[in-house]
C-alpha cells in the first residue's frame, strides 16, 4: 500500500478501539464480533458491501464511512489519511501472506476452492 506503514496501522487500530467491533488479527483485544471479522482482508473482493476492495476505496471508507454508506454501524473515526493509509496498509497484509502465487482473474484450482465443489474466481487485487 502506497504511503502506508502496516506497524504504525495496527497501532493506528489499537488506539482507536477498531477491536470493540472487529476480529483484528495482530491487534490486542481485537476479539469483537460486533462489526465483520477483518481476518484475510486481502482476500475480500468488496468492502462496505458494494466497492471494489482497493487500497483507494478502503482509505476512503476508513475516513468517511457514512459518507459512503449512510446509516453504517461503522463510525466516522475522524482519522486523518495518513492514518487511514496506514490502518489500509495494515489490512492488506492480513492473508497476504497465503495467497498462492496465481494472477487475479484465473479460476481458482480444485484445492482452492474451499468447500464448494464449482470453481470460483480469485478477486482482483
Amino acid at each position: 500500500m502506497a504511503g502506508g506503514d502496516s506497524e504504525r496501522g495496527r497501532l493506528v487500530a489499537l488506539n482507536y478501539g477498531c477491536g470493540a467491533c472487529h476480529v483484528i488479527p495482530g491487534v490486542r483485544g481485537a476479539v469483537s464480533w460486533a462489526g465483520p471479522p477483518l481476518m484475510e482482508w486481502s482476500r475480500r473482493g468488496y468492502l462496505a458491501g458494494h466497492l471494489p476492495n482497493s487500497p483507494e476505496n478502503l482509505v476512503a471508507w476508513l475516513q468517511n464511512p457514512q459518507a459512503i454508506s449512510p446509516g453504517s454501524a461503522m463510525p466516522n473515526l475522524g482519522l486523518t489519511e495518513t492514518e487511514a493509509r496506514d490502518a489500509a496498509a495494515y489490512l492488506f497484509t492480513l492473508g497476504a501472506e497465503r495467497l498462492p502465487p496465481v494472477p487475479a482473474g484465473i479460476p481458482l484450482g480444485p484445492d482452492q476452492a474451499g468447500q464448494r465443489e464449482e470453481p470460483r474466481i480469485r478477486p482482483r487485487a
